[in-house]
This record gives structure tokens, sequence and C-alpha cells, in this order.
């Protein structure tokens, strides 16, 4: 079997929870082909791989969005009534009355000559009639320019060849999810997508504090990316999440509910044996780490903030941050800028590192997220033994305080989010009490070996790959 994994902005230029998640999937299969379309930023930021690439991943095809530009010259599209009737429906119409079938069948098409349809008269129509329709105060050339910068990018990446594969398997929605639509569409394959967080949230709350999207604009966007979720929902044969909330957002997004399967992270503890501190418990002298890429939706602002109070209090405390700080440099810059304004001593950024071999000096770890699927970093820490505190986003409470049946205890602490006083009182609590601490690293690890394993997650994936390829066949 031969599948290719569509992944937009991670494997294999930027290591992370996703990123991970793939090099364990493409590791563990070693009787599947790999072959990774990835979605890239531009070849400055992306040219270099971050992991060791397994030997049955056949080829690596990145497209790269900053290489997108209007072209001088271009060929002409002409649409029919029927045509256009289509791309309307995709422009400006909402979720619900999206005909995605004929939209997938007009892509089909003109794959090739997808970037020419938004210079052709017929898009120039359709955002007149939607200009006058809003009763907009914009200058008209803004506005027709806004929309071809919204679907500039997704005709641009859909133009892309496609590559050969049994099955496709998009990593999010979003472009990644359309490309898979498309492909799976037109080499009438079957099409697997996995979301480890609810793509349509997060880029709804990223265009919200946005200030590159113009306040009449910000709406636009975010519809624009519910369509691509809808799109993708629908095209699939199934479609994974982590945990239960997930999976319902996902129904409410527009995916039918008999194709949406729960399938957890997991890992194997196994491997975290060498990783559990054999130092003494203190009460004084503990050593805090976070493992998290260092960019806003982290909100590592607040975990500062809450380290700053947590000082005053256990002087002897120290913050390790394990993880990418090039992925947002200006983001990680204020970082330091708010450090410094903070004169916040033994806070050391440690960058991209084998978290393996920090954890043994890690005595309580830190997740600050404003958003999260179900952390794999957290799984991880859980596996070593080592307690966590964490905002209540995502499955966090789920994790560390489990699920419905689940009677084992507390792996952690849960505080809101954005709230650096709560953080920081959870945090002294628990190193003023070392054997809390350790009640909660024994709970964690026993969670993980019961509910949170790698060989099921493997083995779930294993068998969609397997039933897909055969429904398709029938």
């Amino acid at each position: 079997m031969r599948v290719c994994l569509i992944c937009e902005g991670c494997y294999p230029y930027v290591p992370g929870g996703v990123s991970g998640w793939i090099q364990t999937l493409c590791s563990a299969f070693q009787d599947v082909e790999f072959v990774v379309w990835a979605l890239a930023t531009t070849r400055e930021e992306m040219s270099e791989y971050s992991y060791n690439i397994p030997g049955n991943v056949k080829e690596i095809r990145t497209v790269y969005l900053g290489d997108e530009a209007f072209r001088k010259t271009h060929h002409k599209v002409i649409l029919s009534e029927e045509e256009k009737a289509v791309l309307r429906n995709l422009v400006v119409e909402s979720m619900d009355k999206i005909d995605w079938i004929a939209i997938l069948e007009l892509i089909g098409k003109y794959r090739r000559y997808l970037g020419d349809i938004l210079l052709s008269e017929s898009f120039f129509e359709i955002c007149l009639e939607e200009y006058l329709r809003q009763g907009s105060r914009k200058v008209f050339n803004h506005f027709l320019w806004n929309f071809r910068g919204i679907y500039f990018p997704l005709m641009y990446i859909l133009s892309e060849e496609i590559p050969k594969a049994d099955l496709y398997h998009a990593v999010s929605t979003g472009y990644a999810g359309i490309m898979g639509s498309c492909a799976s569409y037109v080499e009438k394959k079957p099409f697997l997508l996995s979301e480890h967080g609810i793509y349509t949230r997060e880029r709804e709350e990223d265009i919200i504090r946005s200030h590159w999207v113009e306040g009449d604009f910000k709406e636009i966007w975010i519809n624009f990316f519910k369509k691509l979720s809808y799109i993708a929902y629908r095209q699939a044969g199934r479609v994974t999440s982590l945990f239960g909330v997930s999976r319902s957002l996902q129904v409410e997004l527009g995916c039918p509910a008999k194709k949406a399967v729960t399938i957890p992270n997991g890992v194997d503890v196994r491997e975290y044996d060498g990783c559990r501190s054999k130092r003494k418990a203190s009460s004084e002298e503990v050593t805090i780490g976070a493992v998290l890429r260092v960019v806003p939706i982290k909100d590592v602002k607040t975990m500062l903030l809450a380290f700053d109070l947590v000082k005053q209090s256990v002087p002897g405390a120290r913050l390790k941050i394990m993880g990418n700080c090039g992925e947002n440099p200006s983001y990680y810059e204020e970082c330091l800028e708010l450090m410094e304004e903070l004169g916040t001593a033994d806070v050391a950024f440690l960058g991209q590192v084998n978290v393996k071999e920090h954890f043994p000096d890690i005595d309580l770890l830190l997740l600050s997220s404003i958003s999260e699927g179900q952390p794999l970093a957290m799984l991880e820490g859980m596996a070593a033994q080592i307690p966590y505190v964490a905002t209540n986003v995502g499955s966090c409470r789920a994790l560390l305080e489990g699920e419905e049946g689940d009677s084992l205890g507390s792996a952690g602490i849960v505080v809101p989010v954005m709230n650096s006083e709560a953080m920081a009182d959870a945090v002294i609590r628990c190193i003023k009490d070392p054997q809390l601490r350790r009640r909660m690293g024994r709970i964690g690890r026993k969670r993980v070996e019961m509910y949170y394993s790698k060989s099921a997650m493997l083995e779930a994936f294993r068998k969609l790959y397997m039933d897909l390829g055969e429904e398709k066949e029938a």
C-alpha cells in the first residue's frame, strides 16, 4: 500500500506534537510506502528537515505558499453559467449550502488553471454582486483583491500535480484537507482525515486576534476555513479525532457522525523508564519544565508571569522551556523582553532538545496553552511520572483527572486559561508538597499504561488503512 500523508506547516520541517505523531506512524508501518505532501510557508523558513526520515518514506513533495504569485500572463478561463453558479456557491454561500460535489468536479476540470479563474470575468462579477449585496463602503478594487487574496492560495495549491497513492491521509482540515479531498476525488482513491486540534476553531481564534485581517473581512476569512473543513469532512471516508469533545465539534462543523471515530494519542511507557527522577524530592529546590513551541497559542507569556510569582515564594525554583524557538521569532523576542522587564532569574529557553535527557531533572511540568487537542508532550511527561499543571483546554482535564470510569485519581492540577495567578498558586502547592507530586506522577504513569498506549493507537490506524482500501475496492 502507498499512502500520501498531507500536512500543513509541520512535518518534516517543524518539530512538534503532530510532526512527532507522523514520524511515529511512518516508522511503525514499515510495510507501507509513504509519500509526504507538505504545505510549507517559505523556502527560507522551511528548508531543512527536523527529523531523520524513515526509509519507507519514498518521496517528500513540498508546496511553498511563498512561491505563489499572480502571473503577468494568464490563461483566459470562460466559465459556463452552471460553472459560474458553482464558483459563486463556494465564494459567497454559507457552509450549510455548499454543493461540495459540484465544487470538487469544478476543481478537477480546471485543476491546471485554478489561479486563472480568480482573474476571470466570472469571478469579477461574483465579487461585484457580493459587494453590492453587502452594501460595502470599501473601495470595490480593495474588496475584489481581498477576495482574490483569500482564494488564491487555495487555487495555487490545488493546481499542483497530485502524487500517486492508494490512499490519501490529511492530518488536518484547512488547506491540507482540501488537497486531500481534491486528490481523492480526482484520483478516485479513499481519503482519511485526522485532526489533532480542530483546525477551524484554531484559525478562528487566530483571525479574531489578528491585525492583518481588517474587521470587515474577519468573518469572511472564518467562513472560508469553515467551508474547507466542510468539504473535507464530506469527502473523507473516515474522520478521526483524539477525544470525545473534539469529535462532537467535528460533527457540529458538518462531519457526518457515522464517519467520525475517536483514536487517542499513545506512547510506549517503556521508552520513558529511564526518565524517572532519581533526585530526592524537595520543597525548596525544584526544576519546572515545559515542552512546547514558542508561539502565541502556547501562551508562554502567562507561564513566565506565573513563574515570576512562583520565584517570589520559592526562590530556589528554576524553569526550563524546551522546544522550537524559531517558528515565530517576533513572539520569542516578546517573551525575552517580558523576562527582562520582570527581572526573573533562572529561566532557560533550551530550544529543540531530546526531552528524555532532561526529564530526570524535572520535578513538575507546565502547559499554558490557550488551545490544544490531546497534547502528546503531556502523555510523554506522564509516562515519565512527572505531574502537570495545565490549562483547561482540549483534553487536558481528561488526561490529568481521568474520564468516566477512571478512578485512578489526579495526575496534576488544571487551571483556567490565561490566569497567571491561578497557575502560580497551583505550582506553589505542588512545590510545597513533594508527596503530592510523587502520587500524581504515579497516577499519570498508570493512566497512560491503561488508556493511552502507542500500540493501540497504531493498531487502530492500521485497521483504518485496511478498511478504507477494502471499501474502495468493493
